[in-house]
């Protein structure tokens, strides 16, 4: 406790730091508070049955994740899900399109481009999420609880809702440059904190009431092992060892020595899962634009969180994107090429075509158990909600609430740990130094 306190001091003390902090804090304050404006022309006091709606269901981890605006009829009911589908897009198009291959290795300038096409696409993606969102408001809603109807009411809406979600990404923005990094991340991860305490009172609540005290200490210990096994997950590593030639500069000898390359046993992070779950929003909004019986009965099967179809096109989903996902983030080639330059070889391994192949094949075999590990936690909130768990309590089992909460956390951990030491003060840790990981996709 002392050298929390300690640390809490040594964070005091540096302005930049103490700046970061408190400006982040700012802007996700924003965010909460606008979480809460309902859409002009409807009455918040009749939300009941969007509220009943997304207690369950995917809908219902749609809503986690916008922090309860969904169920609000918030004008930030979208959240940051567009535009995490539409970087999607763009890094799949980075795969196939000669275009964006060749951005991509512009540097800065090609980034920014890229950036501004990623907005542009968002913007397509909101104006139909916008409109299946508003169809679903006049479905769940009486017609009293809206003050305007038809095009006076939608209209405006879409504009509403498309610049909200535009606004949260620009709160993201915001907080990765003034902020201490990760924008998005925080974004996310703000908005699944935010149903913990309520989840918790309801969990302990229907415990209480059924004489289970003994089984809700039970959740919580199996709660700490998830937790735990998902640390081991982000912060698991192999580490490939590099020997550098010896070269005599002068009177100095450089080199010689030997280092290490950590290649993460999950190099992808939360992006897969996130992926996934953007994928699985895809019925949803068609349904909700082409309103067709045939469409109902596939959304409804790929909605149902604790269904056969739901969890198993899930798991393949996490397995097929972190396989993905690590491809578009770890090129061997480059390491190879950048150990050839700096006169690094990995002892046993020839230099060059060998190196890649040597790197690409370690990469497949940690990739694998980390894919399905990965693909299990994604889907332990069903076998949590089968052991009669509440879906809001059980949503922290595993997941990508599970995952963005361990991975951001230390991430943020990460950050402020990195300000202090470099101004020679002590770390988070007493011992030791908290890994690094990568972010949602660098956002």
């Amino acid at each position: 406790m002392k050298r929390f306190i300690e640390t809490l001091k040594n964070i005091y003390k540096i302005e930049d730091l103490r700046f970061r902090i408190g400006t982040t804090l700012f802007f996700l304050l924003i965010y909460r508070l606008g979480s809460f404006v309902s859409l002009p022309g409807i009455d918040p006091a009749q939300l009941q049955n969007l509220q009943n709606q997304t207690s369950d269901g995917l809908l219902g981890l749609i809503n986690m994740f916008s922090g309860g605006a969904f169920a609000q009829a918030s004008v930030f009911a979208l959240g940051i899900m567009p535009y995490i589908s539409a970087s999607i897009v763009i890094q799949l198009m980075g795969i196939a399109v000669p275009y964006f291959q060749r951005l991509q290795k512009e540097g800065e300038s090609g980034r920014r481009k890229i950036n501004q096409i990623t907005r542009y696409l968002t913007v397509l993606i909101l104006i139909p999420q916008a409109s299946a969102y508003l169809t679903n408001l006049h479905m769940q809603l009486p017609g009293s609880a809206f003050a305007m109807t038809g095009i006076w009411f939608n209209a405006p809406s879409i504009v509403i809702l498309t610049a909200g979600s535009m606004f949260v990404l620009w709160l993201g923005e915001r907080i990765t440059d003034k902020g201490i990094g990760n924008g998005i991340s925080l974004i996310i991860m703000i908005g699944i904190i935010a149903r913990l305490p309520m989840a918790v009172v309801q969990e302990f609540g229907s415990r209480i009431n059924g004489g289970g005290l003994v089984m809700f200490l039970v959740e919580f210990v199996i709660l700490f092992i998830v937790f735990m096994a998902s640390i081991a997950l982000v912060q698991g590593t192999r580490r490939i060892p590099v020997q550098y030639a010896k070269r005599i500069v002068g009177n100095k000898q450089y080199g010689g020595v030997r280092q290490y390359i950590p290649l993460k046993v999950n190099a992808a992070g939360v992006m897969p899962i996130i992926f996934a779950q953007a994928i699985m929003m895809v019925p949803i909004t068609i349904v909700g634009v082409a309103n067709s019986e045939n469409l109902r009965g596939v959304a409804a099967a790929l909605s149902n969180i604790t269904g056969l179809w739901y969890n198993l096109t899930q798991f393949l989903l996490v397995v097929a994107f972190t396989y993905f996902y690590t491809a578009i983030t770890i090129n061997p080639t480059q390491m190879a090429e950048d150990m050839k330059k700096n006169g690094g070889f990995i002892p046993g391994v020839k230099p060059g075509k060998k190196t890649v192949e040597f790197l690409d094949t370690v990469m497949s075999r940690i990739t694998l158990p980390g894919s399905i590990f990965l693909g299990l936690v994604t889907i332990m909130p069903a076998f949590a909600m089968m052991m009669g768990i509440s879906q809001s309590f059980a949503l922290f089992y595993g997941g990508t609430s599970l995952l963005i909460l361990v991975g951001v956390v230390l991430d943020t951990l990460q950050q402020i740990e990195s300000h202090l030491l470099m101004r020679h003060y002590d770390g988070l840790m007493q011992s030791g130094r908290i890994k690094g990981r990568p972010g949602l996709g660098g956002m």
